[in-house]
């Protein structure tokens, strides 16, 4: 029964609409009018504000990472990742926003860094060869994705099926 109630914070604390928000207060308008209409950091980038998509980056890692840190009090590290999964869906699919919301990219980032720092920093690494290659956020995405998955898969510890719970 924890776990369930854990997957719902989990789901709850990610769906919370950070980049929306973030752009309504400092006046910028509805996020979900520009560009892509997704709410996450790299849409917020494209309005031209660099610090409303950093406090959007911030903001979104700090709930997946919140997620994490929290339940890793209740629950034993082999359900923990899911909590950071819950999270990620919440990001992409929130509830109150008709279920569209952005990539889930720094939630994921900052729910693997809690359980993993190192397959965070790989992943993190990679996105950014990546996004500088291609310029295409979610296909760099994608790839850090993949290499973090393949370091917890070559390099195995005590997290990684909680790691690989949120990869998936």
């Amino acid at each position: 029964m924890t776990l369930f109630i854990w997957l719902a914070i989990g789901y709850v604390l990610g769906s919370v609409p950070f980049g929306l928000l973030v752009t309504r207060f400092a006046g910028a308008g509805d996020i979900r009018k520009i560009g892509s209409g997704n709410i996450g950091a790299t849409n917020v980038m494209r309005t031209g504000n660099r610090f409303l998509a950093l406090m959007t980056v911030i903001l979104d890692g700090g709930k997946g990472a919140l997620a994490i840190y929290s339940a890793s009090y209740f629950l034993p590290i082999s359900q923990i990742g899911w909590i950071g999964f819950a999270a990620v869906l919440g990001h992409c699919f929130p509830l109150w926003l008709r279920f569209k919301g952005g990539k889930g990219v720094a939630t994921g980032l900052a729910s693997m860094a809690a359980l993993d720092f190192t397959a965070s920093f790989a992943m993190a690494i990679s996105w950014l060869i990546l996004a500088r290659l291609t310029r295409i956020s979610s296909l760099a995405a994608l790839g850090g994705y993949a290499v973090a998955f393949a370091y917890v898969l070559a390099i195995p510890s005590e997290q990684t099926m909680s790691i690989i719970a949120i990869i998936s």
